[in-house]
This record gives C-alpha cells, sequence and structure tokens, in this order.
C-alpha cells in the first residue's frame, strides 16, 4: 500500500475529496519509513550511535526484521549504557547487540486508523509518534515538528485573512 498518496491534502485515506469541517487523516502527517532512518534490533551499539550521528538523531525508532516496530532509542538511553559499562571500547561497541541498551522510555507507537485527539495526546508526551499498519508493520512517524508547523501555519493563513475583512469592510465606513 502507498501511504505517501494519503499525504495529499485533498484526499482522505480511501481517496475523496476532503470537505471542510471532515476529520483529518494522520497521514497527512506522516513521515514515511522510506523517508527516514530506523535501525533493526539486531544492530551493534556502534551501528546504533554511527547511524544517529550520521542523520542527526537523538532518537530512533527500533524495528525487527519483520518491519514490526520495537521501540526506539535516545541519546539519554545510549549515555546512561555508556556510563553503566566503564570498560567499553569501540571495538567492544561492534560486538554489543543494541537490544542489550535499556530504554528508559519507549515511544509508543499509534495505529494508522488513530484518531487526531489521540495523535495529538501522544505527540504531548514523545518527540515522534511511530505508526503502524494493521498488522502492526512500521509505515513511518509523525513528528512534533510537523504538526506545530501545520497548525503555526493555518494559524497564519486565518489571520491575514480575517484581518483584510476586518480593514476592508471598516474602509468603507
Amino acid at each position: 500500500m502507498n501511504y505517501a498518496l494519503y499525504r495529499d491534502r485533498a484526499l482522505t485515506a480511501d481517496g475523496k475529496k476532503t470537505q471542510k469541517g471532515d476529520p483529518m487523516n494522520i497521514l497527512f502527517f506522516l513521515t514515511p519509513k522510506d523517508e527516514l532512518a530506523y535501525i533493526f534490533d539486531d544492530y551493534s551499539l556502534r551501528q546504533t550511535v554511527e547511524k544517529m550521528e550520521h542523520h542527526r538523531y537523538t532518537s530512533i525508532p527500533v524495528l525487527s526484521r519483520e518491519g514490526k516496530y520495537v521501540g526506539a532509542i535516545t541519546e539519554g538511553d545510549l549515555l546512561w549504557f555508556l556510563k553503566n559499562e566503564h570498560e567499553l571500547t569501540l571495538k567492544d561497541a561492534e560486538q554489543c547487540p543494541i537490544s542489550e541498551v535499556h530504554r528508559h522510555a519507549d515511544y509508543r507507537p499509534v495505529k494508522v486508523s488513530t484518531n487526531i485527539d489521540d495523535l495529538v495526546a501522544h505527540a504531548m508526551e514523545q518527540n515522534f509518534v511511530p505508526v503502524v499498519d494493521d498488522r502492526d508493520i512500521f509505515i513511518g512517524i509523525i513528528t512534533r515538528k510537523n504538526m506545530i508547523k501545520y497548525l503555526y501555519n493555518k494559524a497564519n493563513d486565518i489571520v491575514p485573512q480575517d484581518a483584510a475583512s476586518i480593514v476592508e469592510a471598516t474602509a468603507n465606513l
């Protein structure tokens, strides 16, 4: 299934044109899996650190080889692990599976059918919200940044129109 199709602002999930007042599909905010970095749960600590560094991520989704969402690893998780492993060398990090790193707070996923209110509740607690399909296969993330950007742009689209209407209405007085 092509989830990028759903990101079109003019279409609902079933392909129909949206109407004013229609509930918003959360996939509008989705960054698809193929546009972001993630790791597999059998990666080493070193592979994880290098991927996070390369993409400049502070946290990264962890997937099983079957594509299921396992959790997320954060910089904090890595720092706590390194603090407790005093004699860990770079060579040792190649042999250390990322699954040995304790995750202090997992980023809970939502289903594609989740409503916008539940999405916002998750986003208030997490930097990104993982999205899974009906088979629990990871399809991408929704970032808090994308949601805030949308709301900011939406607010700025409304204000100038309202201000212009007020100016126009008062000019004829």
